[in-house]
């Protein structure tokens, strides 16, 4: 079995090569501006679950693990081109929310920042307004 470390760079190598196979030599439509956002593979190099995402978030998804499904051989042929393993995993793709959770996220933190900085202003009027009486 590999150690973590060799685990970690199998991990990162998939990745590296699935993004630039997709950035440089898919020409499917259905997967422009996907993005490869982390990539596990077993222990026993079974499986490689492979997390994805796009721009447009939640809508694309099942379009977009369609097409990845429909280029796995494609996929794992470029990887055994690029990698040498004894084995190479399965390729299994898995929608990743992450990226819309952080969106989600910065969302309401600006909302936050912006109703403290309008609470802010409107109490130093009425503060303005206390000494003009």
């Amino acid at each position: 079995m590999p150690t973590p470390l060799r685990m970690k760079r199998i991990n990162d190598r998939v990745r590296e090569i699935l993004s630039l196979t997709l950035l440089n030599k898919i020409e499917d439509p259905r997967l422009a501006g996907v993005n490869i956002t982390d990539v596990r593979v077993d222990r026993e190099l079974d499986f490689a679950n492979v997390y994805v995402s796009a721009p447009e978030g939640r809508e694309r998804e099942r379009e977009v693990i369609q097409a990845l499904n429909h280029a796995r051989g494609f996929l794992k042929f470029e990887l055994a081109n690029e990698i040498d393993l004894r084995v190479m995993p399965r390729l299994r793709f898995f929608w990743d929310p992450t990226p819309e959770r952080a969106d989600r996220i910065d969302t309401l933190l600006a909302q936050l920042r912006d109703e403290n900085e309008q609470n802010a202003k409107n109490a130093e009027e009425a503060e303005n307004q206390e000494r003009d009486d």
